[in-house]
């Protein structure tokens, strides 16, 4: 039952499948859900999917907290990301398409600047979004073209592992949590005597995962890590408040000393029926520093608006972007935007200094 609902899946482009009881299985092609012709399943239907394919360590953590994450790997078909959880007492599945193929920045249609941003040797770099924003796959192409370029040593901690690398001039080890190591804890702080030059944190969700990432690129590494926000500059306020309020100053100052870049994306329907990244982009220049040391975060949008000659840009500029050259219309360009009267000016021409206006000392 499963190989035929994620065949028929993957054969119709879906990037998403949900299955729930009393429900056709629904499919998200190009960003729009829609229930698939296929058959009703039954409540008992989805538990003998969940028993088939839940991995054998995780079946006593789901009947204890009812929710659990992990990849599967469907025969002849694909890999997935799997997260099962329960509703009103019935398990529901949402499986995430992972393609085997690793993208390239050309592929996912994403900035050139990107390429400089992962020549850094130390430092964390960060992507950003909201739940099904491309985090993952712009990770995965950024971790591809180190693996193309650089003889170094990459290890990931994950949870689950979702693109699988192959080792081309680097050579990559890629751990999975409750399968290669209990937590993230634990496999960050073993990870410093494994010897890695990149290292990838599948979330910065705790302040442990957070300290251990600092405590990595202060020591010469680059770290590589996802985050929940909706735009580049509310990413420094969540990680901050993260840690009890007698800690925030210092960890600002760390942020200041070890970021390299944000990366935060929102998808966007282009003019061919896919989906393209509106792209904001914080680099952590000597301005954006200095903002960052003296707690002046509010002024931090304005230095991404600002910043174009340094590489960063704003969700407008990328949506200006794309609707000039005919990659999206102009009412998606609006939907991503977050200043849709200034994009509408700049469409029409309109340039107000205040947009590129250097930020006071």
């Amino acid at each position: 039952m499963i190989h035929d609902i994620l065949s028929a899946a993957v054969e119709r482009g879906a990037s998403d499948i949900h299955l729930k009881a009393d429900h056709h299985p629904g499919f998200r092609i190009n960003g729009t859900l829609a229930a698939a012709d296929l058959p009703v399943l039954s409540a008992e239907d989805i538990k003998a999917i969940v028993k088939e394919i839940t991995p054998a360590h995780l079946l006593d953590v789901y009947e204890r907290e009812h929710e659990i994450d992990f990849s599967h790997i469907e025969p002849e078909v694909g890999r997935f990301r799997v997260n099962v959880f329960n509703a009103q007492g019935i398990p529901v599945i949402a499986f995430r398409h992972v393609k085997q193929k690793i993208p390239t920045f050309e592929e996912l249609r994403l900035p050139d600047i990107l390429h400089k941003i992962i020549e850094a040797r130390n430092g964390i770099i960060l992507l950003a979004g909201t739940t099904g924003s491309g985090k993952s796959t712009t990770l995965a192409a950024m971790i591809g073209t180190i693996n193309r370029t650089r003889p170094c040593r990459i290890i990931t901690v994950e949870d689950p592992v979702e693109y699988i690398f192959t080792d081309d001039k680097a050579m990559i080890t890629q751990r999975e949590v409750g399968i290669d190591t209990l937590s993230f804890e634990a496999g960050l702080k073993n990870m410093m005597r494994q010897d890695p030059d990149v290292i990838l944190v599948g979330e910065m969700r705790d302040a442990v995962s957070i300290r251990t990432a600092f405590l990595a690129s202060e020591t010469g590494h680059l770290v590589f890590s996802t985050l929940h926000a909706g735009t580049a500059d509310l990413a420094i306020p969540r990680i901050i408040n993260v840690f009890p309020s007698y800690e925030q100053d210092n960890v600002r100052l760390a942020l200041a000393a070890n970021l390299r870049a944000i990366i935060c994306q929102r998808l966007i329907p282009d003019v061919d029926g896919g989906l393209i990244p509106g792209v904001e982009i914080l680099i952590n220049t000597p301005t954006v520093r200095k903002l960052l040391e003296q707690g002046r975060l509010s002024h931090i949008a304005t230095a991404i608006q600002g910043g174009r000659e340094d590489g960063m840009q704003s969700f407008n500029h990328s949506a200006y972007d794309h609707i000039i050259n005919g990659r999206i219309t102009e009412s998606e360009g609006l939907k991503v935007a977050t200043n849709q009267e200034s994009l509408r000016m700049n469409l029409q021409g309109i340039f107000l200094d205040e947009d590129a206006k250097i930020i006071g000392e």
